[in-house]
């Protein structure tokens, strides 16, 4: 396969998923996806499970009990048929049954500390983690409004090593282009202390006014966040990823929402030689 075809294909199922993913409280048209891509659905449907290994169809819905994990975790004063109905489900009924056969719990078990047992097995999963004896207790966020952050980006499947690379493809770019200004930024589409470090989906992102015509584009959401100022070292993002959904959240009073959190990198861990990381990481609430 061609260079130029590869990465068209590439971008195409990079256009798709991200579209799932801000579009997962609604219903998903896939008819209208392929007429704004300008592609078949034979076509889109192809090139989808050739760069994810699994279908679209498949996809959405994964994505969708994924948020909808987060926000029976977070979102104490919504009910059950609410968090279905904000995750693209219409029938309560068939939400339940989904939930049950993905992760072993009813949604009502999942809220009755179901989702410790599930999540304290993810931190098992990362021997950084387990490592990591930070504490988070005495941190208090900033609320604040934020703008769309249009920015390039790679995306990487799983939280892992792989990620070091993805960071200095695009650092490779950003010294070669002699670039200056610009902004490095890990979105976290799913939430890595309730989704399996495997399949999480981790965007390396850059904000620049550079031009690249290889690399694809998005905009991170706009909005309403809690902006956390952290300072670690690799093993401690997990666990404080941990501590803010089920700990801070919790406590706060605020409610979150689909949209995913992100942390803005003053120092990059995955690009310094001593493993550390200086970030504000920003987590979408409303109240």
């Amino acid at each position: 396969m061609k260079k130029e075809t590869l990465e068209k294909r590439t971008r195409i199922a990079n256009d798709i998923l991200y579209y799932i993913y801000t579009h997962i409280d609604t219903h998903i048209d896939i008819e209208e996806l392929s007429y704004d891509l300008q592609i078949s659905k034979f076509h889109m449907h192809r090139v989808f499970k050739e760069a994810f290994g699994k279908n679209i169809y498949e996809s959405i819905k994964s994505i969708r009990l994924q948020k909808a994990a987060n926000l029976l975790l977070t979102n104490r004063y919504s009910t059950i048929s609410d968090i279905a109905n904000s995750c693209g489900y219409s029938s309560q009924s068939s939400f339940i049954k989904a939930f049950k056969n993905r992760f072993d719990f009813s949604p009502k078990e999942w809220r009755n500390n179901g989702y410790k047992e599930y999540s304290n097995k993810i931190l098992e999963e990362s021997e950084f983690a387990l490592k990591s004896t930070a504490d988070f207790s005495n941190l208090e966020p900033k609320i604040v409004k934020m703008p769309y952050l249009e920015s390039y980006y790679i995306r990487n499947k799983g939280y892992n090593i792989n990620i070091k690379q993805t960071w200095q493809k695009l650092q490779t770019w950003i010294l070669s282009s002699d670039i200056k200004e610009y902004k490095q930024i890990a979105l976290l589409h799913d939430n890595p202390t309730i989704t399996h470090l495997n399949e999480c989906q981790y965007i390396a992102c850059i904000k620049t006014d550079a031009y690249n015509d290889k690399l694809p584009k998005f905009k991170i959401a706009k909005g309403v966040y809690a902006k956390f100022d952290l300072v670690g070292s690799h093993g401690d993002m997990l666990k404080f990823i941990h501590w803010v959904y089920h700990e801070w959240l919790l406590k706060s009073g605020y409610e979150t929402t689909t949209k995913p959190s992100y942390a803005v990198y003053k120092k990059n861990n995955f690009l310094s030689d001593d493993d550390k990381f200086e970030i504000s990481f920003y987590v979408s609430v409303k109240f």
